[in-house]
């Protein structure tokens, strides 16, 4: 469906093509690669545009370089500030670098370490304040005034729009015959960019943007027919965790994106899993969102020519386990469970053997005398074993019962 709604924004395909123009010799041109795996999964023809090999490892590079590539020679000289969640904070400082402008990046507390050192990097300064972008954001414009440096924001600026648009130029030349394009929401600036310049060229095109269940600022602001702003969020995807969409990117979204779909964090950690067993693709929270909706089947739509945007890579390696680990469990192939055994030799033999007629994988396993819970002569044990799939859990679990073992999952 279309969404309505009152369109002020004037960012043009003519936009698009000056950004284009600005940025040839600064970004990369990012694969557009076919998935037999995502194919199948999703029942559509599935390409990847592997944005999380541009520069500064994610897309934003595009709408933070295009912005300042507009600025005077005085206003380089008094800086730039932004705020942000990681990458467009790299994105902002890679193109100060560049350009020699002094740069202040404002970043929230719990931002992933491995973005604050890689900004840093880059030659900004870094001020770590709040606990989401929308508290950043707020003490970026307050050192704005302070500085009177130029506010680069990372998503509601026509600029950055543009920018961000270039990627649905580079994507209609790399496949003319796409029927659609699913792109990861935060903000909104990617999406609005890709859209308007896929929409110029195709009006038949469909746009399908992704938000995180726990994050799920534009659905809701499109479901009530205007902006509202969550009271919170939270999603491991931390790049699309904004509580309230741009005004130009509502606008934008409003009039040419056809459906907002929704994923759980378990269906984004499983994507992520995914991604590099099968693709060989490290993605960040927020760019394996659209590969959860595409093998999910939160597509409103099967057998199209479709293009995923896999925006950035850029995840702290120990939050990588984490949602590994957490991804495994999502798709039944990790499994914790507690038992109870009577403290005799061959207990634990006779447990792990019928584990094993399972084809189950031991990866841990703690073994208990003293619990609460536990009477005389009996033990504890917790153990972790690597399992196929939830069918193989199930199995594991039916064997165990009829064994006389009874399991406390965890």
């Amino acid at each position: 469906m279309m969404f309505g709604g009152v369109f002020t924004l004037t960012v043009t395909n003519k936009d698009i093509q000056d950004a284009r123009l600005r940025l040839a010799d600064i970004i990369e041109l990012t694969p557009l690669d076919f998935s037999h795996t995502l194919s199948t999964l999703s029942n559509n023809q599935i390409y990847m545009k592997l944005e999380n090999l541009q520069l500064t490892g994610s897309f934003k590079i595009r709408g933070a370089y295009n912005k300042m590539a507009t600025l005077t020679a005085e206003e380089k000289a008094h800086g730039v500030v932004a705020a942000s969640a990681g990458n467009h904070a790299q994105g902002v400082a890679y193109a100060a670098k560049l350009m020699g402008a002094p740069c202040t990046i404002v970043m929230p507390t719990v931002a992933s370490l491995s973005k604050v050192e890689a900004t840093r990097r880059y030659g900004a300064t870094i001020v770590l304040y709040g606990q989401t972008y929308d508290e950043a954001y707020a003490k970026a414009l307050d050192i704005q005034r302070e500085t009177g440096g130029t506010y680069i924001h990372a998503f509601d600026d026509e600029k950055v729009i543009a920018g961000q648009g270039t990627i649905g130029m580079e994507l209609l030349e790399q496949a003319p015959d796409l029927k659609a394009i699913v792109v990861p929401v935060g903000g909104g600036g990617l999406i609005s960019g890709i859209a308007i310049a896929a929409k110029s060229l195709r009006p038949d095109i469909r746009i399908i943007g992704v938000e995180a269940n726990g994050a799920a600022a534009f659905k809701h602001s499109l479901a009530v027919g205007h902006i509202e702003e969550l009271n919170s969020v939270a999603t491991i995807a931390d790049g699309i965790a904004v509580k309230r969409p741009g005004a130009l990117t509502f606008a934008a979204v409003s009039k040419y994106v056809d459906d907002v779909v929704l994923v759980e964090d378990e269906e984004i950690a499983r994507a992520m899993v995914v991604l590099i067993e099968r693709s060989k693709i490290v993605s960040e929270g927020a760019s394996a969102a659209v590969v959860a909706a595409a093998i999910t089947g939160k597509l409103p739509f099967t057998g199209k020519k479709t293009a995923l945007v896999l925006s950035g890579g850029n995840v702290d390696v120990l939050l990588l386990s984490r949602i590994i680990e957490h991804g495994l469990v999502a798709a039944g192939r990790h499994l914790r469970f507690v038992t109870t055994l009577p403290d005799r030799p061959g207990a634990l033999v006779n447990l792990l053997t019928t584990l094993a007629e399972t084809g189950a994988n031991i990866v841990s396993i703690e073994h208990h005398r003293l619990g609460q819970a536990l009477g005389l002569g009996q033990v504890e044990v917790q153990l972790a074993a690597e399992t196929r799939n939830w069918e193989h859990i199930e199995e594991l679990k039916s064997k165990l019962h009829h064994s006389g073992y009874e399991l406390l999952l965890r």
